[in-house]
């Protein structure tokens, strides 16, 4: 007897009069919102300019979502193009379907081309958004729980998730949440993310490339517990080599870089430091020292010159001047003996 369960949407869709109002694609929106709010506060601390976030990632969120759904079409090419199947669909993107590493793949390529026109580079603004992207994962997965999909094995947990389409081959009952796990785990990858950053002080991508291990670590096990159609390679599901594969290349990201190039880059937005965040701040309270600084010693000249007029002047006042024209022959002051001292010298 099943005690307690997590309800699926009798429908993924609702309507604002002819207006369709699609619960997967409120998802990702929320995530995208979210993944730029994050990241942009993540970018200011680091010394950026407030809205560039927002200004790549009108490039990185368009190529993102193309690659996500290439990744989708491709690895489950026959749910569009098989016999009885309508490829039309392929194009149906609010239906669900998009596969991360694509959206990551093409996402990256979208947002180094907005950091190439911005003269900023990708590495930087990577690991700015990094713990973003991990929160908007989390969030979109609520939207296959609208959809009543990518669910695990059948369970009889008080978590489980319950299905009841019929549609494309699903099967009514109560099955592991696997979007509630992922999520879960998204939250997690993101607060790794962010402690770790804190803690080492990470740079030239390699926050980035924690947030990529993290997730891959996770979406591994997940993925093994996933019941939906998939294309399987010596056992194991394509996503689990995936997984497995690209979680080795961001260790190995890692720790090459950590070698290459320690630390943290000490500029990521060019001409940032004279517009708004700290590195504007620091600049301004070093102008400011400066000509406080310039300021004191230019009084102290001042003063200096001022001390030296007026010791002059006492010195030329506490002088006897010479008299002048006084018609007496010179030595006329002197006394009688000092005359006769020196003439009786003279003539000896």
């Amino acid at each position: 007897m099943e005690l307690a369960y997590i309800p699926s949407p009798s429908s993924g869709v609702l309507y604002l009069g002819p207006v369709p109002l699609r619960g997967y694609a409120f998802c990702i929106i929320i995530g995208v919102f979210v993944a730029v709010w994050l990241g942009n506060k993540r970018w200011i601390a680091r010394g950026g300019r407030a809205g560039t976030v927002a200004d790549i990632a009108v490039w990185a969120v368009p190529f993102g979502l193309v690659g996500g759904r290439l990744y989708h079409v491709i690895t489950d090419y026959q749910l569009y193009f098989s016999e009885g199947r309508d490829w039309v669909d392929a194009f149906k993107i609010w239906e669900g379907g998009l596969g991360i590493w694509g959206a990551i793949a093409l996402g990256a390529l979208g947002a180094w081309i907005g950091c190439r026109r911005r003269g900023i580079p990708l590495p930087a603004y990577a690991d700015a958004i990094a713990p973003g992207i991990a929160i908007a994962q989390a969030i979109g997965r609520w939207g296959n729980w609208f959809n009543q999909e990518l669910y695990g094995r059948e369970t009889d947990l008080p978590w489980a998730v319950e299905i009841t389409s019929s549609a494309d081959g699903r099967m009514p009952g109560t099955y592991h949440p696997t979007f509630l796990y992922e999520s879960l785990w998204c939250v997690g990858v993101a607060l790794l993310v962010i402690w770790a950053d804190r803690r080492f002080t990470l740079g030239h991508g390699r926050a980035f490339a924690l947030y990529v291990a993290g997730y891959c670590a996770g979406r591994f096990w997940i993925e093994y517990m996933r019941v939906d159609e998939a294309h399987h390679i010596l056992g194991l599901r394509l996503n689990n080599w995936t997984a497995l594969l690209v979680f080795l290349l961001a260790v190995l990201y890692i720790v090459l870089s950590a070698r290459k190039r320690p630390g943290r880059e000490a500029v990521v937005e060019p001409g940032a430091g004279d517009g708004e965040g700290p590195a504007a701040d620091a600049k301004k309270t070093d102008g400011d020292a400066a000509g406080k600084a310039d300021a004191s010693a230019e009084d102290a000249t001042t003063d200096d010159a001022t001390d030296t007029d007026a010791s002059e002047k006492t010195e030329k006042t506490e002088k006897p001047e010479k008299p002048q024209n006084s018609g007496e022959p010179e030595g006329a002051g002197e006394p009688e003996e000092s005359k006769d001292g020196a003439g009786s010298a003279k003539k000896g």
